[in-house]
């Protein structure tokens, strides 16, 4: 062999090795973003299958430009995992009976007991449907829309309880009454409500702190409140991108309050209100260690008295249930959660609230710095603390539960009624969604 090429060779090893090299950092460093994507895909496909019986989980994944190279596989077992092109950033989601799916290695969680739906005032109801509550349910799943401004608007469940009666719903093709849908943040509406049952048992309060061991600093001041109205100066950023403490949260850390509890102060405590996902998910953790229970206590408090059977809340690889993201319910399920805040806290001749939480859960106070407009106890308001309105088409004492992709439950005591809308619509804002418009039209037309 010649030296001039031997001397190629070594240059285009070098290269090689260069190359390798540089693909391999550029695939580390990209490493959690594909994690969230597979993660997310596998928790997705497995939470779909065992807790909605439904099978197309691409339908549920937004557009991104990781969907071509994902690539999913079901074992015998219903544990599913996903890849990027079968190699790359595996992620695995375990199914458990009752508790949905976890991502990873799950801890023990224990056996669920059955819940009588004979506690439920909303579930088993008939439907008494009034035809212009239809028109309006009808307008909010698109009608006057072409086929692709349906499937934008991604409309999939209404429910309307007035006075406590169901006169209206409506599903999409694929749902009933009887499908639970994933509530992604309102979840965090739902973990206010089991505070305020907590609160009433004698075993929490809002002003408590020290909260966890570890917090031996300044963060021992941080007091339940300040968790529900995301204001405890926690570093946080909850954008779903690169390295963001969310996804490192909800795809890569098994025990999530703990991850989220491990955060530095970023912020006086109360000088700043940051919307996000861990201080609910530490929240959580800390009301099972007060009560010294498990994710059980969810059932024993909230969901067996109200009768959600189709309830289940998704717990994270250390058993504590993802208070910030990972409720599912029926959309009947979710309207009586719904019922259950309008009532404040009264069900079935019982106070399971203390007589003032919703009262407070809808009082806004904010922090002279704020990303949260109009935000009470996990509750978003329509009422800010200036008496200006953000949506001035609905009555002022309204308030909802909020979560991805168009999920909401409206409450508005002054009309005594309750909306429920699901939904996939990634990118839709609210203004967009119809469910302002679907709210307005039923206050008048219930109040004839």
């Amino acid at each position: 062999m010649s030296t001039t090429r031997r001397r190629i060779l070594k240059v285009l090893g070098g290269l090689l090795v260069v190359v390798m090299v540089a693909l391999v950092a550029a695939y580390w460093y990209a490493r959690p973003l594909l994690l969230t994507g597979t993660g997310y895909a596998a928790h997705n496909a497995c939470a779909l299958k065992v807790l909605a019986g439904r099978t197309d989980a691409a339908s549920d994944l937004p557009p991104n430009p990781l969907v071509p190279y994902l690539r999913t596989s079901v074992a015998e077992d219903g544990t599913v995992s996903t890849s990027i092109l079968g190699l790359l950033a595996r992620q695995t989601a375990t199914p458990r009976p009752g508790h949905g799916c976890t991502l990873g290695e799950p801890a023990d969680l224990p056996e669920r007991a059955m819940i009588d739906p004979a506690d439920n005032m909303v579930a088993e109801q008939d439907v008494f449907a009034e035809p212009e509550v239809q028109r309006l349910i009808s307008h909010a799943f698109g009608d006057g829309l072409d086929a692709d401004g349906v499937h934008q608007l991604g409309t999939r469940a209404i429910v309307v309880l007035s006075r406590g009666r169901l006169v209206g719903e409506q599903y999409a093709d694929g749902f009933d009454e009887h499908t639970r849908q994933l509530g992604w943040s309102m979840s965090k509406s739902v973990a206010s409500l089991l505070t305020g049952r907590l609160v009433q048992e004698g075993v929490a309060d809002l002003d408590r702190a020290g909260l966890r061991r570890e917090w031996t600093d300044e963060r021992s001041r941080i007091t339940v409140e300040d968790l529900l109205r995301m204001r405890s100066g926690l570093a946080w950023d909850e954008t779903y991108d690169l390295g963001t403490p969310i996804t490192e949260m909800l795809y890569l850390e098994p025990d999530m309050a703990g991850f989220a509890a491990s955060q530095p102060l970023a912020h006086e405590i109360g000088s700043v209100q940051q919307y996000s996902s861990g201080s609910t998910n530490i929240l959580c953790s800390v009301l099972l260690d007060l009560a010294g229970s498990d994710v059980g206590l969810v059932d024993e408090l909230l969901f067996r008295p109200l009768g959600l059977t189709s309830a289940v809340w998704e717990t994270d690889g250390a058993g504590n249930p993802v208070c910030s993201s990972y409720l599912w319910a029926t959309p009947r399920d979710w309207a009586a959660l719904g019922q259950f805040a309008l009532d404040n806290g009264a069900w079935n001749g019982a106070q399971l609230l203390p007589e003032d939480w919703m009262t407070l859960s809808t009082t806004p106070v904010s922090a002279p710095q704020t990303d949260a407009d109009a935000y009470g106890l996990s509750w978003w308001l329509n009422r800010r603390e200036d008496g200006s309105l953000r949506f001035p088409e609905l009555p002022a004492d309204a308030y909802w539960m909020s979560g991805h992709d168009g999920q909401r439950v409206f409450v508005v005591p002054s009309a005594e009624l309750v909306v429920v809308r699901m939904g996939f619509s990634p990118g839709v804002p609210q203004e967009e969604l119809r469910t302002n418009e679907l709210v307005a039209g039923l206050v008048e037309a219930l109040a004839q």
